[in-house]
């Protein structure tokens, strides 16, 4: 498994090392419309408004408060309100229990059908774009010019663009906590900036050549058309899984169309700086991908799929299971050296001076290699900054950090036996502050 897995590494390095920026394109031919799905978003969602209508005049934002217990709706209220008349390029939907807080994407259904019904059924569904973006996302300011390129949304066959992902407070420690509690907290930040930027930007880039890349919940780009060619007659793209992003791509890739990645716009969004919302974050990704497992027969008779595309999709559907596998196999030489070495303490000692020692080398090389080589990957090619040894320190440091993906896979293995399907917000880094200010605009 180890060395299929390097074999992996290698082959989706090499693409992303060697891609350059393209062309961009008239971002007027398009008209666009953001959706920001929001529950209890009091402390960001000001300044989000205020900095997609700032940098995107000509787009709609379409905010959906999914009952929130907050002041969400009174804030997105306020901000459609310029200069004492109401903004009409500013949407607010509001959702109420008991068919409210049933997931994202019920809230995203809701923006969809909304839009369809603001913009009318003879609407050239082909040149209107819904870009989905988290209530704390900055999208890039020439992302709409980027999307508008000949070969993303100036492609016909185009439906849907993925840009890269960047963590937003990459740079920025925690403002309160001890010193250590801040230093762990800005690091575990770092690394979901390394993880977006390097490892996850590669596989999407190797995804180009299976036809097979897939959608984030945060700078999600879809053409309306191609929403309302998978809404099936429901007026519902996007369905009940818990990771609705990665389900509305096999959707539409099953229904002919294709995806792409870019990495030359991005998505600024927060990272998290605790552990504990991380692992809870990681969690529900997990499950939703288990849940995403349902889909296997539907990508394998696929004709718009090829062999490789499709079993590139069932192997990201893997990830999780293959997760649990590695937790039960990866301990057993250990385990296996402990009673041993119990047993007959000098015949393993022995063992290892005669160059059993060699073994636990290479063992721990196969299961280190794939993950450090990410981090002088991420301090040249992203930060542009020099340092071999603080790059391998950073690629260490992310092998631990993946780790903790053995420990989501089994909780998100327990919550899936036990029933427990629901969408679970996880909270901001601001919201355990009171009087928490919202981003810079």
């Amino acid at each position: 498994m180890s060395v299929a897995f390097i074999v992996y590494v290698v082959v989706i390095v090499v693409p992303f090392l060697r891609l350059r920026p393209r062309g961009t394109g008239d971002p007027a031919t398009f008209e666009w419309h953001f959706f920001v799905p929001c529950r209890d978003e009091e402390p960001v969602i000001g300044g989000t408004v205020c900095y997609l209508r700032h940098h995107f005049p000509d787009a709609h934002v379409w905010v959906i408060d999914d009952d929130s217990e907050d002041r969400t709706a009174e804030v997105v209220a306020a901000a459609r309100l310029r200069e004492g008349t109401t903004d009409p390029y500013v949407h607010l939907v509001r959702r109420r229990r008991p068919n409210a807080r049933t997931g994202k994407g019920d809230a995203l259904n809701q923006a969809y059908r909304e839009l369809t019904a603001w913009s009318g059924r003879h609407a050239p569904k082909d040149r209107v774009i819904v870009a989905v973006v988290d209530a704390d996302g900055r999208p890039a300011p020439n992302c709409l010019e980027v999307c508008a390129a000949e070969h993303l949304f100036g492609d016909e066959r185009i439906g849907a663009v993925q840009l890269d992902v960047w963590m937003s407070n990459r740079d920025t420690e925690p403002a309160e906590g001890s010193r250590w509690s801040r230093w762990f907290g800005l690091k575990l930040a770092q690394l979901q900036d390394l993880e977006f930027r390097t490892a996850i930007g590669a596989i999407q880039t190797s995804r180009g050549f299976t036809g097979t890349i897939s959608m984030g919940g945060n700078g999600q780009f879809t053409r309306l058309s191609a929403l309302h060619t998978i809404a099936d007659g429901t007026a519902s793209p996007w369905r009940g899984s818990l990771l609705e992003d990665f389900e509305l791509g096999v959707h539409l890739l099953t229904a002919g169309w294709r995806t792409a990645f870019t990495r030359d716009s991005h998505v600024a969004q927060e990272g998290l700086y605790s552990l504990r919302r991380f692992l809870t974050q990681r969690t529900r990704w997990g499950q939703g991908t288990m849940q995403c497992s349902r889909y296997v027969r539907r990508i394998w008779d696929s004709p718009h799929l090829s062999t490789l595309g499709a079993a590139e999709m069932m192997y990201y559907l893997a990830q999780p299971w293959l997760q649990l596998l590695g937790s039960l196999l990866y301990p057993i030489p250990f385990l296996v050296l402990l009673f041993s070495g119990v047993g007959d303490p000098g015949q393993v000692w022995g063992w290892l001076r005669e160059g059993g020692w060699i073994l636990f080398v290479i063992y721990g090389c196969f299961g280190l290699a794939p993950f450090v080589v990410w981090g002088p990957i991420y301090y040249r090619k992203c930060l542009k900054r020099k340092g071999f040894l603080r790059g391998i320190g950073m690629g260490l440091a992310y092998a631990l950090y993946i780790y903790t993906f053995y420990i989501t896979s089994w909780r998100a293995l327990f919550r899936l036996l036990r029933g427990r399907n629901g969408w679970s917000k996880t909270r901001r880094n601001t919201e355990h502050a009171p009087g928490a200010v919202a981003l810079d605009h």
